[in-house]
């Protein structure tokens, strides 16, 4: 039976009544009496505690408990909360010769985000490179290769600028969402001693792996293939070498000793899509390509087909499309095991 919370004016009204029939015989109560106050002020406390049985109500499910609840119900699960991760990578610097850049050196970017240097280098022939980490965990941490850095105290005989080479692997705590996700997962799929499911679970507890798939029997009897993507790097989800290293040495300490690993970023699918749409303009150009990004995140996986009729229902539901011609692709998107379907050139025109 459903339970309906009071409003505060039933709440209201339910006390007066129980005055009158106790106290009144029945009688109305006055608009300006003590007991119609007694029964407002009444009602205020019995609707701040109506409130707050609502709020225990949710707490005591995981599937909409609040953070700390959340993170309770997780911890009697064995599921944690991913941390933050630091971006790594490495800078170009410029100096005299033999000046050394220690551990510890300090850069700042345009944003004002840190970097330290996490071993020494020594400049040889006009140039070192110099391998740094953020100082902050979190994506903001990534840098494309390029950008500029400046040291934050000058060094004797170096150049106070420096580049970066590209810096990865920062992520962002994980938030209440992807951490319900994973606990509801292990809640309706415990760990079966390495199925295929406990290595996806495996992998997506570790920072930045937002999806992954296991593959059994991937290269014959005794292995396991694993793939997964990163959605939110700045560089695009295919993971790059570091983070294959850093999931394979987590899954090798989890896996059963029998089986043979292989962890690998899967191969992209490039979908190119053309499509006629009208009333066309460009912001539902841009909406369009954004309902076609997140069908691919949602039903993109490797080896799995996404069919014709859900890119085209994709562009169906974007606000303000009134019909559109699909002339590209012309057939359901099939990936090989090892592909990834992923969005293309997209071409987005007016119907002529």
């Amino acid at each position: 039976m459903p339970w309906n919370r009071p409003t505060l004016e039933q709440l209201a009204q339910r006390i007066s009544a129980d005055f009158s029939g106790r106290l009144l015989g029945g009688g109305a109560l006055l608009s300006r009496s003590v007991l119609r106050v007694f029964s407002l002020v009444w009602a205020g406390a019995c609707h701040l505690m109506h409130g707050f049985f609502a709020w225990a109500f949710l707490q005591i499910f995981p599937d909409s408990a609040e953070a700390a609840y959340l993170e309770r119900w997780s911890a009697i699960w064995g599921v944690t909360r991913k941390p933050g991760a630091v971006a790594t990578g490495a800078v170009a610097v410029s100096g005299a010769e033999g000046v050394t850049f220690a551990q510890g050196v300090r850069w700042r970017d345009a944003r004002g985000l840190f970097y330290r240097a996490t071993a020494d280098a020594v400049v040889s022939d006009g140039a070192a490179t110099v391998a740094v980490e953020a100082e902050t965990p979190g994506a903001g941490g990534n840098l494309e290769a390029g950008e500029t850095l400046q040291l934050v105290s000058p060094i004797a005989g170096a150049d106070m600028d420096a580049a970066s080479l590209g810096l990865s692997g920062g992520a962002d705590e994980e938030d209440d969402e992807s951490l319900r996700t994973r606990l509801l997962q292990k809640i309706r799929r415990p760990p079966h001693g390495g199925n295929a499911d406990d290595y996806v679970q495996w992998a997506l507890a570790i920072p930045g792996v937002t999806r992954a798939w296991c593959l059994p029997l991937w290269q014959g009897i005794g292995t396991v293939g694993l793939t997964f993507v990163c959605d939110d790097a700045p560089a695009g989800p295919l993971p790059d070498a570091a983070m294959v290293a850093a999931v394979q040495a987590e899954l090798d300490r989890r896996r059963p000793v029998t089986a043979a690993l292989i962890v690998f970023a899967p191969e992209p699918l490039a979908v190119d899509i053309d499509v006629l749409v009208t009333p066309y303009s460009a912001a539902l150009a841009h909406a369009i390509e954004l309902e076609l990004a997140d069908l691919f995140v949602r039903e993109g996986a490797v080896g799995e087909t996404i069919p014709l009729t859900h890119i085209s229902e994709a562009i169906s539901v974007t606000p303000g499309e009134f019909d559109h011609v699909l002339r590209a692709p012309v057939a359901d998107i099939t990936p090989a095991t090892h592909q990834l379907p992923v969005p293309g050139t997209v071409t987005i025109g007016p119907v002529s």
